[in-house]
């Protein structure tokens, strides 16, 4: 009986010594690792958002989208109305979520009436607006980004864009693509 645990003994050190057993962690996939939303330039339409009606549209030649050929569109009848998009996507932990999207203002009004508030909330903090954008937006595509921060636990975070158009103060169009969601 002594032999065999000293066989087995000098077995298991000589499967140690020429490295038969694997030594370290499994190679996994990075968690925190790139675009994780489905359909960032709104080319599937509102697939995977959740919108209003006639919020995504398609360019032509006198408004192309960012890039690809759609885009969603907000206001811009000069009537007193909201447009709402939103969209959810699930944060893993010690992941912070980095939100980059493009926006374009065409305007005739004058006056500080129109606007498109995007607001992040994340699980576990409490909701507020990032940006509150009104006319002077500019005609050309401008990006602005924002950032999670990281967690030990799974978070959920809804990314949403409201815009609201007052009657009578000239016409603002708030114009969004190219929404995304990259994990690092």
């Amino acid at each position: 009986m002594k032999a065999l645990v000293t066989i087995v003994s000098a077995t298991a050190l000589l499967l140690l010594a020429t490295g038969s057993t694997s030594h370290g962690r499994p190679t996994v996939d990075a968690p925190c690792a790139g675009q994780i939303h489905a359909n960032p330039g709104f080319e599937r339409g509102a697939t995977d958002w959740t919108a209003g009606p006639r919020i995504v549209v398609f360019g032509d030649a006198a408004r192309p989208a960012h890039t690809g050929r759609a885009y969603a569109t907000f206001a811009g009848l000069d009537v007193s109305r909201s447009d709402l998009l939103r969209t959810t996507v699930t944060v893993p932990a010690d992941c912070d979520l980095t939100v980059r999207f493009w926006v374009r203002t065409t305007t005739t009004e004058t006056a500080r009436g129109d606007y498109l508030n995007v607001g992040l909330a994340v699980t576990g903090i409490p909701p507020k607006t990032r940006f509150s954008l009104a006319f002077d937006g500019g005609a050309q595509w401008r990006q602005y980004s924002m950032s999670s921060g990281t967690a030990t636990t799974e978070r959920t975070a809804t990314v949403s864009f409201l815009a609201s158009e007052t009657a009578g103060n000239g016409v603002t169009t708030f114009d969004v693509d190219d929404v995304t969601f990259t994990l690092s």
